[in-house]
C-alpha cells in the first residue's frame, strides 16, 4: 500500500496537501518473476503441448529444445497443439489470478496468463504473415492458400488485441485505480519482464544446434515480437478505454531474494539443457 505523508511548504511550515509516495515494487524481483514466467510459458508450448501430442498420437519424441520439438509422427495435431496448451494455461491462470492473495503470486499468475495468451495470438498472425510456423504448417495443403493465411492474419490480429485488453483488466489490482499513477506502474511491471525473458530464451535459442536462422524465426519473434504488448499495452491505460478496477490502491511488489536465486538457477539450467536440447533414444 502507499503510504500518505503531508507536504509542508519550506517558506511558511504550512501543510498543504497530503501526498503519496509512490509504490515501492522492486524492479529486480519482477525481472526475475518474468523469467520464470517465460521460461515456463515456453516448457508448457514444446514439451506439455507439442512433446504430449505427440505422445498421445503414438509418436515418439526425438528431440526437444527451446525452440522446437520434434517428434517421429507428423500430423496436425502435434503441429496445433503447442498454441492450443498455451491457451489451455493462459484459462488456468487467469482462475489463479482471482483467487492468489500474495502480490508475487498474483503478478506471477498475470504475467504468465499474459504470455501465453498473447503467444496463442502471436502464432496465428505471424504464421499468416509471415507463411512458416506452427500455424502455416497446419494449413499447408489447404487451398487457397492465401485464403487461410488471410484468414489466420486476421484472427490472431483480432484475438491479440482483445487478449491485450483482457489483459490489462486483469492487471488493475496490481496498479490501483489512480489515472495518473496506473500508467507509471503498468510499464514497471511490463517492461522488465519483457527484457528478461526475451533475453533469457533468446541466449538459450542461440545454442539450438540448428543454427541462428531458427534463433531469429522462433526464439525472438515468438519473445520479442510476440509479447511485444508488454511495451505497447500500458498506453491503453492513459485514456478511459480501460475502466478503473475495484481496488482504490496498488499492491507493491516487494523484493523476494528466494524468488531471484530461484529464477537465476532455473534461467542458467535452462540455457545450458533445453538450450542445445535433448535428444532422446530412438
Amino acid at each position: 500500500m502507499a503510504n500518505p505523508v503531508d507536504y509542508t511548504d519550506q517558506n511558511t511550515g504550512a501543510i498543504l496537501h497530503p501526498v503519496t509516495k509512490p509504490v515501492e515494487t522492486d524492479l529486480l524481483t519482477i525481472a526475475s518473476i518474468g523469467i520464470l514466467a517465460y521460461i515456463l510459458g515456453n516448457i508448457i508450448h514444446e514439451g506439455l503441448g507439442h512433446g504430449g501430442a505427440c505422445l498421445i498420437t503414438g509418436g515418439r519424441p526425438l528431440l526437444i529444445t527451446a525452440v522446437n520439438m520434434e517428434c517421429s509422427a507428423d500430423n496436425r495435431f502435434v503441429t496445433a497443439s503447442g498454441s492450443l496448451m498455451n491457451a489451455v494455461a493462459a484459462a488456468l491462470f487467469f482462475l489463479l489470478t482471482r483467487i492468489a492473495r500474495s502480490p508475487h503470486l498474483k503478478y506471477f499468475a498475470w504475467l504468465s496468463m499474459t504470455v501465453n495468451m498473447l503467444s496463442t495470438a502471436g502464432y496465428l498472425a505471424f504464421s499468416g504473415i509471415g507463411g512458416f510456423g506452427d500455424w502455416a504448417m497446419f494449413i499447408q495443403r489447404f487451398t487457397p492458400q492465401w485464403a487461410w493465411r488471410v484468414g489466420l492474419t486476421v484472427v490472431g490480429a483480432a484475438a491479440y488485441m482483445l487478449f491485450v485488453r483482457w489483459s490489462l483488466l486483469a492487471l488493475r489490482p496490481l496498479i490501483g485505480s489512480d489515472r495518473g499513477q496506473r500508467f507509471v506502474l503498468a510499464k514497471r511491471l511490463c517492461r522488465p519482464p519483457y527484457f528478461a525473458g526475451g533475453i533469457v530464451e533468446c541466449l538459450a535459442g542461440a545454442l539450438n544446434p540448428q543454427g541462428w536462422l531458427l534463433v531469429a524465426l522462433s526464439a525472438a519473434a515468438s519473445t520479442f515480437g510476440g509479447s511485444s504488448a508488454l511495451l505497447w499495452a500500458p498506453y491503453w491505460l492513459k485514456g478511459s478505454g480501460i475502466p478503473t478496477g475495484p481496488s482504490a490502491e496498488p499492491m507493491p511488489i516487494p523484493r523476494s531474494w528466494p524468488l531471484i536465486i530461484t529464477a537465476n538457477i532455473i534461467a542458467v539450467s535452462f540455457i545450458l539443457i533445453l538450450g542445445p536440447g535433448i535428444h532422446f533414444a530412438h
